[in-house]
């Protein structure tokens, strides 16, 4: 569990966990890269402004060049006994300019692992459909121009649910030991956003493959589209072959858009007014 007074108490050594959002569009992605702008080295340099060392930081999980989250969560491992509200603004205020602010911050018991402690991973797709190109919203969407058939997306989509051997729908440069996941929830609405009309997707599962998200989106896409019958999807799946797989998505229409765990260590509100210790 995860007492809300571990919000304003200050810890020796404590481990922090922190709730992400990031507009993905200038970083390589996730991870480190030596020498390129990614959104854990711009975190890790951010800590490093408040305590000169080397940090690492440990993220949920790994969103690829493009793509934004809402709700990525990452922990660290301090010197300093921060309090949660000292240490979420000070590393925002170290993070500007850069599209990444830290939403939430709470301390964690030691075995908190951002990653291995996570039971569920849920994305969020935005697919927009018009005709005339997409201005306020570039990078955040992706663009179609012809209506969809929703509803054979929906049928199309039925053969992917459950556990499978996702082959197909995995990059060829995919590292997870198994192709094998369950997919638990994949769900799809058309709505009216700013730009226009949008296919939403929301997608659940424990974790995913490299491209799994995308892979499905951009299959999906063909089968609204006419190019391909509902079907199709269930012969590309059964095929294991990622030639078999639709066009994969681009991916600045994904967001990493939660992180589920056994005990959400973000139940509590953080205190705007720390009392001063």
């Amino acid at each position: 569990m995860f007492p809300c007074a571990l919000r304003s108490i200050a810890l020796p050594m404590p481990r922090y966990a922190f709730k992400i959002e990031y507009h993905g569009a200038p970083f390589v992605g996730w991870q480190r890269q030596h020498g390129l702008l990614s959104v854990q080295g711009t975190i890790e340099a951010a800590l490093a402004k408040l305590e000169p060392r080397e940090h690492k930081i440990i993220g949920a999980g790994r969103t690829d060049a493009g793509v934004h989250a809402q709700a990525q969560v990452a922990h660290c491992d301090m010197q300093k006994d921060w309090t949660p509200f000292r240490l979420w603004e000070a590393v925002n205020h170290h993070l500007k300019p850069h599209p990444i602010a830290i939403v939430d911050c709470v301390r964690v018991p030691d075995e908190f692992h951002a990653r291995f402690s996570a039971n569920e991973r849920r994305y969020f797709f935005r697919l927009l459909t018009r005709r005339p190109p997409v201005t306020h919203e570039a990078g955040l969407v992706w663009q179609v121009r012809q209506e969809l058939d929703l509803e054979a997306m929906r049928a199309g989509a039925e053969h992917l649910m459950g556990h499978h051997d996702f082959t197909t729908f995995r990059s060829t440069i995919c590292q997870a030991a198994s192709p094998m996941k369950t997919l638990d929830g994949l769900e799809m609405e058309t709505v009216v956003g700013t730009s226009g009309p949008e296919v939403q997707f929301r997608l659940s599962a424990r974790s995913f493959l490299h491209n799994q998200v995308r892979s499905i989106v951009g299959t999906l896409e063909r089968v609204g589209a006419g190019s391909w019958a509902p079907d199709d999807v269930k012969s590309a799946l059964e095929a294991r072959d990622r030639a078999a797989c639709g066009p994969v998505s681009p991916p600045y229409g994904l967001y990493l858009a939660g992180v589920g765990y056994p005990d959400d260590p973000f139940a509590c509100p953080i205190d705007p007014a720390p009392q001063q210790r």
